[in-house]
């Protein structure tokens, strides 16, 4: 009986998306371990916890940890998500071969902080054997960063069976959703703005919000100053189902932060069949019509193209059609998953051609 490749992850168990990541390799055949700071059961995946990390230079002082735990799994594969701090700590512990994941500040904003950050940043991407981030504006920064590093586009894909359009005609009113973390990055702040604008013009309008994050008080007073109470709704985090379901009233997505890769909320958003309004940002460029893109932070263009859909919904469901169309051409999850597989089953092989 053959044994099952050993793959050993480092990311936030908390996150949905190292969730996702452990159960596709799982159902591909994988023994799948995870090494967390942040622990949460996900089913048959054994974890070993990191001491807790509440600020960035803690990362430093887990490296004795994550070595530890490392040995003891002594994994085929090591995959790190996050390449300033699971890639730091992966990188420290010098077993190869090693995947890194860039998720989007990592390398499109940490490594500018300073000089320092820069080099060390530069540092743990040549340790890796392979680096995969899911646009590529993120995988131009690792190669300025590092060089003549190896890289692989990897997105990380819809699950269509889950989002999926919804009959238009089922949809009250003209809803509105934005799937964004409540942090600063994310600017659900604009949202807010550009809405009060909308809302006072078409006041049938309704916001929903997801996400859940640390702004949530601020957020909320920010509604209250807007008199919003009645039209935005505050649901928080919620799993794929509750997700889908609120996709499945609304009629547009809104996604206008500083800086990202590519966004799995705007993915999963396009798969439901809604337009989607996204800052005007390379990853964006890569999915999105340039009617649908408005400049980071610009309240007032954000308005404007939220009307404009209002008032002309047969624009609204060419653009959602056209969005349903793409991600079943280019974003589905299986196929993103199936390439990671064989990512993994190619740098075995490598790495067993090089042993003596």
């Amino acid at each position: 009986m053959t044994t099952a490749p050993h793959l050993a992850l480092l990311g936030d168990a908390t996150s949905v998306h190292v969730q996702r990541w452990a159960r596709e390799m799982r159902a591909r055949g994988w023994r799948v371990s995870l090494i967390t700071a942040r622990p949460q059961a996900i089913e048959s995946v054994h974890q070993i916890v990191l001491p807790p990390v509440r600020r960035q230079t803690d990362w430093l002082w887990r490296v004795g940890a994550a070595r530890r735990a490392v040995a003891a799994l002594a994994p085929d594969i090591v995959h790190a998500h996050y390449v300033t701090s699971y890639g730091y700590l992966a990188a420290r512990c010098g077993r190869q071969p090693l995947v890194m994941t860039a998720w989007g500040s990592d390398l499109l904003l940490t490594p500018r902080q300073n000089p320092l950050i820069a080099r060390l940043t530069a540092w743990t991407l040549g340790r890796a054997r392979l680096v995969t981030g899911d646009s590529r504006d993120l995988l131009d920064a690792a190669r300025r960063l590092r060089p003549g590093v190896r890289t692989e586009l990897i997105h990380w894909g819809v699950e269509r069976a889950r989002f999926a359009p919804q009959p238009w005609a089922d949809k009250p009113g003209f809803e509105a959703v934005s799937l964004r973390s409540w942090e600063t990055n994310y600017r659900i702040d604009v949202i807010l703005r550009a809405f009060a604008q909308v809302v006072s013009e078409r006041p049938g309008a309704r916001l929903h919000l997801l996400g859940g994050g640390s702004e949530e008080g601020r957020l909320r007073a920010l509604v209250n100053d807007l008199s919003l109470q009645n039209s935005v709704h505050f649901h928080g985090r919620l799993d794929d189902v509750g997700m889908a379901a609120v996709l499945a009233r609304c009629k547009l997505s809104i996604s206008v932060p500083e800086s990202d890769a590519t966004s799995v909320s705007v993915l999963e958003s396009m798969a439901c069949g809604l337009p989607v309004i996204a800052s005007d940002l390379p990853a964006n460029r890569d999915w999105l019509g340039a009617g649908a893109l408005v400049p980071a932070g610009d309240v007032a263009a954000l308005a404007r193209v939220w009307k404009a859909l209002i008032d002309d919904e047969a624009l609204a469901r060419q653009w959602g059609d056209h969005n349903a169309e793409r991600i079943a051409r280019d974003g589905d999850r299986r196929v993103q998953m199936d390439a990671v597989d064989s990512m993994y089953r190619r740098l075995l092989a490598e790495a067993r051609g090089r042993a003596p």
